[in-house]
């Protein structure tokens, strides 16, 4: 014989509840931020492109078919050939992997690393402070894009180089927005009391500090995704970032935005929309998130 006691029921209630208030929470914030959601869904569907790439895309993404040179869109080729004779529908699906993984590699590596220096510089202060911040002065008076083509200039080109050449940028931009929300919460009562407790200075960072300032994180990092797209895509357009013949949406600009902008435009219309669809999806999932993270703009 069961027996069912009245705290056990209501805990399944309560369980019931918490999937239920998920689940109405999800819908709720689907429908407060629908331009997120549409974001979301434009990422959602470029990481599927990118896992399924090899199933999805019809031909072979680097090989050359002469005799189908600068073919029109048809039904074999949906949104044409380039100069090569290669299936562009085939390159841009194959190009979602290129900007999903620089773009995810450059902003995980370079807001992880600005968390832990702007928290970290935040904590300790005095002159550990005045030093990071000088050395971010110095990072972030070049503009992005000419920070990574000096680094690009140093190191060379490739997938590998080009990661390094965006990431060093992101590093002090993540590092002063977090550094800043990470200044009130030293002040907070508990990071004293932890201290008096005799708590180590990297617990203090990782256990109390560092998940009070994921908000203002996870935003950075959102933007940066897109950044890092655009970013890769200068780079490869101007020749200094992924090399032929690796499926890249800039590479393909470079091999037809000039050339061909009369005799065939379809070379340079796709990776122009894929790029600007990705950035635009991001941004939007961004604002979103900055919108539902942030607690003045939630009271409104």
């Amino acid at each position: 014989m069961v027996v069912i006691s009245e705290s056990m029921v209501e805990s399944e209630i309560e369980d019931l509840s918490q999937e239920r208030s998920w689940g109405t929470t999800l819908w709720l914030s689907l429908k407060k931020y629908p331009l997120g959601a549409f974001g979301l869904l434009i990422v959602v569907v470029m990481i599927v492109l990118s896992i399924f790439a090899n199933v999805l895309s019809p031909y072979d993404p680097v090989l050359n078919s002469f005799e189908h040179m600068l073919t029109p869109p048809d039904a074999d080729y949906w949104m044409g050939t380039d100069q090569f004779g290669r299936d562009i529908l085939t390159r841009i699906i194959y190009g979602a992997r290129t900007a999903l993984f620089v773009g995810f590699s450059c902003a995980i590596i370079g807001s992880v690393t600005g968390l832990v220096l702007g928290v970290a510089s935040a904590y300790f202060g005095g002159l550990v402070d005045l030093f990071f911040q000088r050395v971010m002065d110095v990072f972030m008076a070049f503009p992005l894009i000419i920070m990574a083509l000096a680094v690009v200039s140093i190191f060379g080109t490739g997938t590998e180089n080009v990661i390094i050449a965006i990431t060093i940028p992101f590093i002090p931009r993540c590092a002063r927005v977090v550094r800043s929300s990470a200044l009130a919460i030293r002040e907070i009562p508990y990071v004293d009391a932890a201290r008096a407790l005799g708590f180590s200075h990297s617990r203090i960072i990782l256990r109390h500090m560092v998940p009070n300032v994921m908000a203002p994180f996870l935003i950075m990092l959102s933007a940066f995704v897109g950044q890092a797209i655009l970013l890769e895509a200068s780079l490869s357009y101007l020749g200094l970032g992924v090399q032929e013949p690796t499926p890249a949406w800039g590479l393909m600009l470079q091999g037809g935005a000039e050339e061909y902008a009369e005799s065939a435009p379809w070379v340079a219309i796709w990776p122009g929309v894929a790029i600007s669809l990705a950035v635009f999806g991001f941004n939007l999932f961004g604002d979103a998130l900055r919108d539902a993270l942030d607690p003045k703009l939630r009271q409104q």
